[in-house]
C-alpha cells in the first residue's frame, strides 16, 4: 500500500510503499477511499503534546473504505462491506495494532490509520453502513461529525431554547453548530478569527458570529448572554486563553464548559473553581462520548433525510500525493470546512 509516513516532527510526510503483513486476530484489511484530516494529525506532526516516542508511524483516524479481507475471529464486517473507520472504540475485537517496515525500521500504526491507500484496522474501529453513502461522507463520520454532534447530544445534552457558544468552527466546531441547530438551540454563537469560516458557520446554523481578530471575545459573549452566561460553551482550539474565556462565559450555576481541543503540553488552566461547587460544570470531551455502533447509523439516517449537511462540509480535496499540501492548508486555517484526501484507486 502507499502510505504517508510521519518520519520526523515538523517535517513533510514521506509517501512510501509499505508491504502489507498477514492479518492477525481481529484485524481487517480495508481499501481506504477517503480520509479526513483532523487537528489531531496536525498536533502529531507539530509536536503539540511534546516528543513523539513512536516515530516513524502512520497517521489519520477518520476514513471511508471497503473491506477486502478479514482476520481470524472477525464477525462484525465481511469483504465487500462499506465502512466508516473511526478512532473511538465500538463493538468487536480490540486487535493488536499492526506493525510495518519503513526502510529497515519498525513502522508503527494505531488501531486505525487512514492516510494510506489501504489500512489494517481493528474490528472495533469499523462500522458498516449503507453502501449508498459516499465514502467521503463516511470519512467525516469517523471523527468530525460524531465528535461535534456527540458534544451536543451526549456531553451537553442541549435542549431546545438553550444557548451555546462555540470557539473555533473547524470540522468539529461546525458540527457542534449544526447539532445545536438540530435541537433548536438559541442563540448559537460561532467564534473564530477567520471571517470566511464565520460566514460558513452561518450556513450550518450559527445565529451570531464573533471575529476574534476584531472583537473582544469575552465582552462580546457577555453582551450576547446579557451577563448571564451561556448554557454551554465549547472550546475546540485548546488555546489556554480561549479555554479560560469559555469557562468564564458559562452560566454560573447550571452551565457546562466543554474542552475539546488538545492543549499544548505545558499549558495549565487558571480558573475560579468556586462556581463548580454551585453547579457549573467543566468537562473534557472524548470524541463526543460517541457510541459508534448506534450513533453512526443514526447520523447516516439523518443525512439521508437531509437533516445533516455532510456533503457541504467538504470544501477542499487533495490526492494522497498532495498530502503535505493538504496538511499545510489545514494547519494554516485556510479550509472553511473539512479537507479530505482522495486515494484515487483505479
Amino acid at each position: 500500500m502507499k502510505a504517508a509516513v510521519l518520519v520526523r516532527q515538523n517535517a513533510p510526510l514521506d509517501i512510501y510503499e509499505v508491504e502489507l503483513p498477514k492479518l492477525d486476530i481481529g484485524q481487517v484489511l480495508v481499501k481506504a477511499d477517503h480520509s479526513g484530516i483532523c487537528g489531531k494529525q496536525i498536533d502529531e506532526i507539530t509536536g503539540r503534546q511534546g516528543e513523539d516516542r513512536f516515530l516513524p508511524h502512520l497517521l489519520g483516524h477518520e476514513g471511508g473504505g471497503e473491506v477486502l479481507e478479514v482476520g481470524p475471529g472477525v464477525k462484525k464486517v465481511k469483504p465487500g462491506d462499506r465502512v466508516v473507520m473511526h478512532w473511538v472504540k465500538g463493538s468487536g475485537i480490540d486487535s493488536p495494532p499492526p506493525r510495518f517496515n519503513y526502510k529497515g525500521e519498525v513502522l508503527s500504526a494505531g488501531w486505525v490509520t487512514t492516510f494510506s491507500s489501504h489500512t489494517i484496522a481493528s474490528e472495533n474501529r469499523l462500522t458498516p453502513v449503507d453502501p449508498e453513502v459516499p465514502s467521503d461522507v463516511r470519512a467525516l463520520l469517523g471523527c468530525a461529525v460524531t465528535t461535534g454532534l456527540g458534544i451536543v447530544f451526549n456531553n451537553v445534552k442541549l435542549l431546545p431554547g438553550q444557548s451555546i457558544a462555540v470557539i473555533g468552527v473547524g470540522g468539529v466546531g461546525l458540527n457542534v453548530v449544526q447539532g445545536a441547530e438540530l435541537v433548536n438551540a438559541y442563540p448559537i454563537v460561532a467564534i473564530d478569527r477567520n471571517e470566511a469560516k464565520l460566514e460558513f458557520a452561518r450556513r450550518f446554523g450559527a445565529t451570531h458570529t464573533i471575529n476574534a481578530e476584531k472583537i473582544d471575545v469575552a465582552e462580546a459573549l457577555k453582551d450576547l448572554s446579557r451577563g448571564n452566561g451561556f448554557d454551554a460553551v465549547v472550546d475546540t482550539t485548546g488555546l489556554n486563553r480561549l479555554r479560560e474565556i469559555a469557562y468564564e462565559a458559562t452560566r454560573a450555576k447550571s452551565g457546562v464548559t466543554v474542552l475539546c481541543g488538545v492543549p499544548f503540553a505545558d499549558d495549565r488552566l487558571s480558573i475560579d473553581s468556586f462556581p463548580l461547587h454551585m453547579g457549573r460544570r467543566l468537562i473534557g470531551s472524548h470524541g463526543g462520548d460517541a457510541a459508534p455502533d448506534t450513533d453512526i447509523p443514526r447520523y447516516v439516517e439523518l443525512y439521508k433525510l437531509g437533516k445533516l449537511r455532510l456533503d457541504e462540509l467538504i470544501t477542499n480535496r487533495f490526492t494522497l500525493a498532495e498530502v503535505n499540501d493538504a496538511v499545510a492548508t489545514v494547519q494554516a486555517g485556510q479550509a472553511c470546512g473539512r479537507c479530505v484526501i482522495e486515494m484515487g484507486h483505479a
